[in-house]
This record gives C-alpha cells, structure tokens and sequence, in this order.
C-alpha cells in the first residue's frame, strides 16, 4: 500500500497526497474521523478506490509507530 501515497514539494506543499492525485492523506483521514464511510468518501471521490483510501489509514498508522512522539499542545487561558 506505501507506493499508493506520495510526498512531494512541488504537490500541495509536500503533504502526503493519494498518488497521481491532489487529495491529500489528511482530507481522506479528516473525512473519516468526522463520521464518513469508505463508500461516502468514494462517492465523493469516483475516481480513487478502496485501497487508496485503506493506504491513508495505513500511512497513519506506519506515521504513528515511528519512534519519535508526537506531544499534544493544549493551550490554557
């Protein structure tokens, strides 16, 4: 699933996007954390596939299992 997601800086500044695509990793993992199904987001989206869609998730997960933590700011007032 990696050679499904690429990273370069002339394509939406260097974010993860889906291939061959604009659409980034972070759009298709936004759309799912708000609720949306896999088949919404295809319906959105005809031209990308399932396993496009399953290789953000997969590109999260691999991003997540690095070794270096990622700290939550939280800002008080």
């Amino acid at each position: 699933m990696e050679n499904l997601i690429e990273a370069n800086p002339k394509i939406m500044f260097g974010k993860p996007v889906i291939k061959g695509t604009r659409i980034t990793v972070e759009l298709i993992l936004q759309k799912l954390a708000a609720g949306e199904s896999v088949e919404d987001v295809l319906s959105q989206h005809p031209r990308l596939t399932r396993e496009q869609v399953l290789a953000c998730v997969d590109f999260a997960v691999k991003s997540l299992q690095a070794d270096f933590v990622y700290p939550l700011v939280t800002e008080t007032v």
